[in-house]
C-alpha cells in the first residue's frame, strides 16, 4: 500500500479515503455501513471522512447520525490505525443554511467549539486527526477562524486542520495568515475534482503545489454520473435522479450541474475509453483523480459493499500516458461540462 502525506503534516493516508455521507439515508442499515467500512479497512484504507452535517441530504432530524454510526464502528478497530476526518458546518451566510445550531452557523470561535465537542461525542473519541472547515465564511475574518482552530490543536482535540470548497484566494489568504500569526495551518483542501470537473487545475493546483497543501478530491465519480448509470437508463435510481424531482430549488440546481447534456455526452466518451483499455469506468475515473501529484487521497462512497470493488481496484491502477491523453481529448472537445 502506498501511503501519502497530507500537506506538511504527519498524517499518512491511503490514496483512497472512505467517505461516509450516505450512512443513515441511502445506506439506512447500520450493519451494511459497517460492512462497507470493514471492506475498505481490510483492503488497506486507513482514511475515513465524515461531517457533523451528514448524512446527505442534510436535515435537522438526521444531522450527526453518520458520525454516530462511524463512532460505533470505530470502537471495533484500533483507534490509532485510523486517520479520522470530520468537518464543522460552514457559515449560514451564503447559498445554504445548515440544519444545525438553528441555522445560525458561522466559522467563529463559538461554532467551532460547539462543532468539535459534538463531533467528538458522537464519534466516541477524544481527538480527530483532521478537522475541516466544510466551506468558508465570507463574513467572519479568517484570523478569528484560524485562532479558534489553533486552540483545538493546542488542546489536543484536533491533530491537524483543513479547508473545503475553498477558492485559490481564500486558501492562500488562510495560509499566509497562519504563517504571520503563528497559527496552525490548513494542511488539506477538500474540493470537487473529477473528469467532469477539472476546475481545480485552473488555479488551485498551483496553490497546492507551491504551498504544499494537499487536495482531498471528493466526488471523483461526479455524483455517480461517471459510472455510466445515467447513460444507460432514464429510470435509474440515484441521488441526482432524486434531486432533479426535488421541491428544493438548491437540490435541483445541483442536480442539473452534475446531470446535463454535456456531462452525459462526456461520460459516454469516457465509457468508451474505459472499454477500449479494459477498465471499469469507475476504476478509470477514480484512478484519474488520484494520479496528480497534489492529491493526497480521493474520497469514494458506496451504498453497498459490492459497489466498493471497482473503487478500491483504483488503488493499484496507474493510468498510462495514452489513457490520460485520451481523457484530455474528451475534455478539450467538451470543455467544463459541469460549468
Amino acid at each position: 500500500m502506498e501511503y501519502r502525506y497530507i500537506g506538511k503534516s504527519g498524517l499518512r493516508v491511503s490514496p483512497i479515503c472512505m467517505g461516509t455521507m450516505t450512512f443513515g439515508t441511502q445506506t439506512p442499515d447500520e450493519k451494511v455501513a459497517f460492512e462497507i467500512m470493514d471492506k475498505a479497512y481490510d483492503r488497506g484504507v486507513n482514511f475515513f471522512d465524515t461531517a457533523e452535517l451528514y448524512p446527505i441530504p442534510p436535515n435537522a432530524k438526521l444531522a450527526g447520525l453518520t458520525e454516530e454510526i462511524v463512532g460505533r464502528w470505530l470502537k471495533t478497530k484500533p483507534r490509532e490505525s485510523i486517520i479520522l476526518a470530520s468537518k464543522v458546518a460552514g457559515a449560514a451566510n451564503g447559498w445554504y443554511t445548515p440544519p444545525v445550531r438553528h441555522g445560525l452557523t458561522a466559522i467563529d470561535s463559538f461554532h467551532i467549539e460547539r462543532g468539535i465537542e459534538g463531533s467528538l461525542k458522537r464519534l466516541g473519541t477524544d481527538y480527530i486527526d483532521l478537522y475541516q472547515m466544510h466551506w468558508p465564511d465570507t463574513v467572519v475574518p479568517i484570523e478569528e477562524s484560524l485562532k479558534a482552530f489553533d486552540r483545538l490543536v493546542t488542546a489536543g482535540k484536533v491533530r491537524y486542520i483543513g479547508t473545503s470548497n475553498d477558492t485559490a484566494y481564500g486558501t492562500t489568504k488562510a495560509l499566509m495568515t497562519s504563517e504571520y500569526k503563528g497559527y496552525a495551518r490548513f494542511q488539506s483542501i477538500q474540493n470537487n475534482f473529477s473528469l467532469l470537473n477539472r476546475r481545480f487545475l485552473d488555479e488551485l493546483a498551483t496553490v497546492a503545489r507551491k504551498e504544499q497543501i494537499s487536495l482531498l478530491a471528493y466526488s471523483p465519480l461526479a455524483g455517480g454520473v461517471l459510472s455510466g448509470k445515467y447513460n444507460q437508463s432514464a429510470d435509474v435510481h440515484g441521488r441526482f435522479a432524486n434531486y432533479v424531482k426535488s421541491p428544493n430549488s438548491r437540490l435541483r440546481t445541483m442536480a442539473h450541474r452534475f446531470l446535463n447534456d454535456k456531462t452525459l455526452a462526456s461520460t459516454q466518451k469516457y465509457l468508451k475509453i474505459a472499454s477500449d483499455f479494459g477498465l471499469d469506468p469507475v476504476t478509470l475515473a477514480i484512478a484519474w483523480s488520484k494520479q496528480f501529484d497534489f492529491v493526497a487521497s480521493t474520497i469514494v462512497g458506496a451504498t453497498t459493499p459490492q459497489q466498493l470493488d471497482a473503487s478500491l481496484d483504483a488503488m493499484d491502477v496507474v493510468l498510462s500516458d495514452e489513457i490520460l491523453a485520451a481523457c484530455d481529448a474528451v475534455h478539450n472537445e467538451i470543455l467544463y461540462p459541469m460549468g
